[in-house]
C-alpha cells in the first residue's frame, strides 16, 4: 500500500511522517514527491495561474497511475486537486479541504493562519463554501513576514512568528485555529502549557486517504 505526497517544500516530508508516525501507519507507506518550482511560479504571478493548475493536475494523475492514493500538501495548488480527482486512478486528498471540513464541524469563530499570499484566495474560498453547512465564522489570516523567514531558510523565526500569531488569535476569543499549511504545524510545540494545540492538515489528510483506500 502505497500514499503518494505531492509537496511545494522538503521540510514537509518530515512533518507527514510525524503525521504517519502518530496515526500508526506502516514505515514507508508515504512515497514523497517535491515541486518547489510550482509554488514559486504561482508566486511569481501572484496566484494559480490555469497553466499552473493544469500542470499540477497532470502530476497528480500521473502519481495516482501506481499509488493506492495521493494527498496534494499545498493550499496554493490545492484546485488542481478538484480538477484531477474526477480522472484519476486512485483517489485524490486534497489536504487543505480535509482541514476545513473538519475546522467548522463544530461551528464557532474559526481563525485560518496563512504565511504564503498566494494561499489566501483558495483557503478562503474553501473554509467558507465549508462553513456553509456549520455555520461557522472564518477569518482569513496572513501572518506578516513569516513566509520571507522561510524562504530565508530561518525556520525559528518562522515558527516562533506563527506561534504568536495564534496566541494573538486566542486572546481575541478564536474557538478555533487553523493552520492553512503544512509548513506551520511544528509551530505549535512552541505555545505555553494549556494552550489549545492548532489544527494542522498533515494528519487528518492522511486519515482521509487511508478511509479512502478503505483500510
Amino acid at each position: 500500500m502505497t500514499i503518494a505526497c505531492l509537496h511545494t517544500a522538503e521540510s514537509n516530508i518530515a512533518v507527514y511522517e510525524a503525521a504517519a508516525k502518530a496515526l500508526g501507519l506502516p514505515a514507508g507507506i508515504l512515497r514523497h514527491h517535491v515541486r518547489a518550482d510550482l509554488l514559486l511560479a504561482a508566486e511569481k504571478v501572484g496566484r494559480l495561474t490555469d497553466e499552473i493548475s493544469a500542470e499540477t493536475a497532470s502530476l497528480l494523475l500521473h502519481l495516482a497511475e501506481d499509488a493506492d492514493a495521493v494527498v496534494l500538501n499545498c493550499s496554493t495548488l490545492g484546485p488542481a486537486a478538484t480538477k484531477a480527482a474526477p480522472d484519476a486512478a486512485a483517489p485524490i486528498v486534497r489536504a487543505d479541504a480535509m482541514l476545513a471540513e473538519e475546522a467548522v464541524r463544530a461551528g464557532g469563530k474559526i481563525v485560518v493562519l496563512c504565511t504564503v499570499e498566494t494561499t489566501l484566495a483558495p483557503t478562503t474560498a474553501l473554509f467558507q463554501t465549508a462553513a456553509k453547512a456549520t455555520g461557522a465564522e472564518i477569518e482569513v489570516r496572513l501572518v506578516p513576514g513569516a513566509w520571507a523567514q522561510f524562504r530565508a531558510g530561518d525556520l525559528s523565526g518562522y515558527l516562533a512568528s506563527i506561534a504568536d500569531a495564534v496566541q494573538a488569535a486566542y486572546s481575541e476569543g478564536s474557538d478555533t485555529i487553523a493552520f492553512a499549511q503544512a509548513s506551520m504545524t511544528d509551530a505549535g510545540r512552541l505555545l505555553p502549557e494549556g494552550y489549545r494545540q492548532p489544527m494542522s492538515g498533515p494528519v487528518t489528510a492522511l486519515a482521509s486517504a487511508m478511509a479512502k483506500i478503505g483500510r
